[in-house]
């Protein structure tokens, strides 16, 4: 079996991956110069919105350059991520070999979430903490990521809705593509959960060597090395699951500012963001949108390694091999397509915060 059929095979059969609104409390204060004039009543024009939500990730990116402590976030968020995917690869192998049942996966992919997300909610919460800190200077992120402690409960209880929401959003979006007539949509599999990750990760210089046996089989032994499991499979697990996650995120954005601003419980924090949603949502999705576009923009330019190595079709230079300069230039470039892309997701995260801050300013007044 060769390893793109491998890859095939793995995701055949199951997936695994499967109103009132009131005043803050009078010690949250928010960085200067963050808030946006003209935020909406509840409406606005297009072209307004879309001012506002490019501006929040522009602020965005101010306030990171003048707090570089606040690239912990990212960093942070990567480490967990990257434990995310090799416990995927872990499950994984365990499933190759014990063959559990359906509650047993199911278990699996709801314990592996809910850790995941509960970090991640950590995290946020210490951003979010950190931006709104009343200390002159440059925001700290670890006063902010040991304030956010206190808040573990209503995160912990957020974190296991998130991961059981998650679980049932994936298993609709496999089930989607599975019952999708392929005549009609065939260009439309493209979005599904395995094809876009699968079609990219097999071509260079994402799959630096073109043979996933130069890095996974054990020199002098053969079989497999724990590697493979991690990457490309336990990694395409967690692309899928990020994917489910940023979405969640983009529909409840507020519930962790909420929570660790004015001390609301998790009930009073899901209902307040759906209220602030209903004001600002059209700024988080411009906003979203937008950040999403500079970072597929970046990832585009693998393209531009390919035409430069000249492997442009890996697929009919079986006998082909990069040298060890371009296999080191693909390394690198993968190390700085995920750096920008949590730099990214920290502007992000700080923007929600810039949104948030001139809504509520704004309702004060």
């Amino acid at each position: 079996m060769t390893w793109r059929s491998e890859i095939a095979e793995h995701w055949s059969g199951l997936c695994r991956r499967p109103p009132v609104v009131r005043t803050m409390q009078a010690d949250f204060v928010h960085l200067p110069g963050t808030a946006h004039e003209g935020l909406p009543d509840g409406g606005g024009s297009g072209s307004g919105t879309i001012r506002r939500g490019i501006g929040a990730a522009f602020s965005g990116m101010r306030t990171l350059n003048r707090n570089r402590q606040l690239l912990w976030f990212g960093l942070l968020a990567g480490l967990v991520l990257a434990g995310n995917a090799v416990g995927e690869g872990a499950f994984w192998y365990i499933n190759r070999t014990l063959q559990p049942d359906i509650i047993g996966l199911y278990l699996q992919d709801f314990f592996l979430g809910f850790a995941t997300l509960f970090c991640l909610l950590l995290l946020l919460a210490g951003l979010i903490l950190s931006i709104s800190s009343k200390k002159e200077g440059p925001a700290s992120f670890t006063e902010g990521l040991a304030g956010a402690k206190k808040y573990w409960k209503p995160l912990f209880l957020w974190s296991i809705i998130l991961a059981i929401a998650g679980i049932l959003l994936f298993r609709i979006w496999v089930e989607l593509f599975t019952w999708l007539p392929p005549a009609e949509f065939q260009f439309l599999y493209l979005f599904g959960p395995s094809n876009f990750v699968i079609s990219t990760i097999t071509q260079f210089p994402f799959n630096w060597t073109l043979d996933w046996a130069m890095l996974t089989e054990i020199p002098g032994y053969g079989g497999r090395s724990l590697l493979l499991l991690i990457y490309p499979f336990g990694f395409m697990r967690t692309m899928n699951f990020l994917a489910i996650t940023l979405l969640m995120f983009v529909l409840t954005p507020f519930v962790v500012p909420l929570i660790v601003l004015e001390q609301k419980t998790l009930r009073e924090a899901v209902m307040g963001s759906f209220a602030l949603m209903k004001t600002i949502g059209a700024e988080i999705v411009t906003c979203a949108a937008f950040l999403g576009v500079a970072v597929f923009g970046v990832f585009l330019t693998y393209l531009l390694v390919q035409a430069a190595s000249g492997i442009v079709n890996p697929y009919v230079t079986v006998m082909f091999h990069p040298t060890v300069a371009w296999i080191t230039l693909a390394v690198l470039y993968n190390l700085v397509l995920v750096a920008f892309a949590f730099v990214v997701a920290t502007v992000g995260g700080i923007a929600v915060m810039d949104l948030y801050t001139s809504t509520k300013n704004k309702v004060i007044a």
